[in-house]
């Protein structure tokens, strides 16, 4: 049933296109980069002559290149990504190619895909049309055999005739009918393939790139949601009693005269609004990236955060070469939320914050635990959050925290 649906399936004809179309676009790209590369390389000795050709060549070949990924996306229905932006040297003027162009994967990859198109598409149309050629002469022989000029179909000094040869001709080329369409899009399969080694980067940088595009994407959720936190606190928080502690001052002004002793209470009531609001500030610039992380490392700063937990906090902090200060910013942030969760939801009676760095530059590990309840998701927001930040700078976050405790959240960041 297969086999006979198989027969008329879009993807089979379009297979065959595909290779009739990169027949006729082979042949004349060949052509091209043929008499380019031959004349750019012969003419590089008169004064690099060559030079303006050759860079044409690559560049007619990089377009060829673009036009057969939308061709095998379209008719093999297999994409091919192109190599990721900023990554090749491109050209310094209009034709003329940087020297690091002409040593690129990308580049050969082109060019030998254009001197390789030809005879792949010759070999496949070829052999994918004999095949349905000769099926369909071998299946319909018993209808026209008698009429042949011989009496029937002569092979050598030989003639058949009859039914026997007849009907051993018809189921031959039913078989070779029905093998056709296989072997027409083993061929497109095998296209495909050498298309996507030869047009596409290697497998693990485009694995890398779609990875580096989530990540920057998570990134960018990450910042939008703690501008927005940080709008949230300032206009709930210090903004509310710096508003208070103006308008309290300007009652205060106002009644100097008449009662001086309330117009006293009125300032201090203000001098504990604005300690208030000084305390908030400084909490909310702890949070966002304290002075003393830029000035004192990881240890000072992470301490400073344990004198503030409610409940008791272990820091260890052991890393012989300071990483780059992104990293240092999101260790901060991640021990920060952590803490922040184990005092509000955990029921912990201790926590211990450990952080060491191994080699140079190596990686630096952080593990917060606690002795809490447990039950921690690593998908709930706030910890979804934490990934985000540590998938920023190319990190790892895992949690574990069985239901019944303890919870234990490792980061593991690189440090190069």
């Amino acid at each position: 049933m297969f086999l006979v649906r198989d027969l008329v399936s879009p993807r089979t004809w379009l297979a065959m296109t595909s290779h009739l179309a990169g027949f006729v676009m082979g042949l004349a790209v060949f052509v091209v980069v043929v008499t380019g590369l031959s004349l750019g390389f012969s003419l590089l000795v008169l004064a690099l002559a060559g030079l303006p050709l050759l860079g044409l060549t690559l560049r007619l070949a990089t377009y060829f290149a673009v036009v057969e990924r939308a061709r095998i996306a379209l008719m093999l229905g297999t994409p091919i990504p192109s190599w990721p932006a900023g990554s090749r040297a491109g050209y310094r003027w209009s034709i003329v190619p940087r020297r690091r162009t002409l040593t690129e994967r990308a580049t050969w990859g082109e060019i030998g895909y254009s001197l390789l198109r030809l005879p792949v598409s010759a070999v496949a149309a070829t052999v994918s049309l004999a095949a349905w050629t000769v099926a369909l002469v071998l299946l319909t022989l018993p209808l026209y055999n008698k009429y042949l000029p011989s009496g029937g179909a002569r092979v050598g000094d030989v003639v058949f005739t009859g039914t026997p040869a007849m009907a051993t001709s018809a189921a031959l080329g039913l078989v070779l009918l029905l093998i056709a369409p296989q072997l027409t899009r083993s061929f497109g399969r095998l296209d495909a393939g050498l298309s996507r080694r030869l047009l596409g980067p290697p497998s693990d940088l485009a694995a890398r790139v779609t990875e580096l595009e989530i990540s920057r994407e998570r990134v960018v959720d990450a910042a939008e949601a703690e501008r927005r936190r940080i709008e949230r606190d300032l206009h709930d928080g210090a903004q509310q009693r710096l508003v208070a502690l103006a308008m309290e001052l300007g009652r205060a002004q106002a009644r100097f005269a008449d009662d001086p002793d309330a117009a006293r209470v009125l300032v201090d009531q203000a001098h504990a609004q604005a300690k208030e609001a000084l305390t908030e500030l400084r909490n909310l610039v702890r949070g966002v990236h304290p002075p003393v992380l830029t000035e004192r490392g990881l240890d000072a700063a992470l301490s400073g955060l344990a004198a503030l937990c409610p409940i008791p906090v272990e820091v260890h902090v052991d890393v012989p070469v300071r990483p780059r200060a992104s990293v240092e910013a999101v260790a901060y942030f991640v021990v920060a939320e952590a803490l922040t969760n184990v005092a509000k939801h955990s029921r912990a009676s201790h926590a211990k914050v450990m952080v060491e760095g191994h080699g140079f530059p190596g990686t630096m590990t952080v593990m917060i635990s606690d002795d809490g309840i447990g039950g921690a998701k690593a998908d709930s927001p706030g910890l979804s959050g934490l990934a985000d930040r540590v998938s920023g700078v190319d990190g790892r976050l895992s949690v574990e925290s069985p239901s019944g405790g303890p919870t234990i959240i490792a980061v593991e960041l690189p440090c190069g």
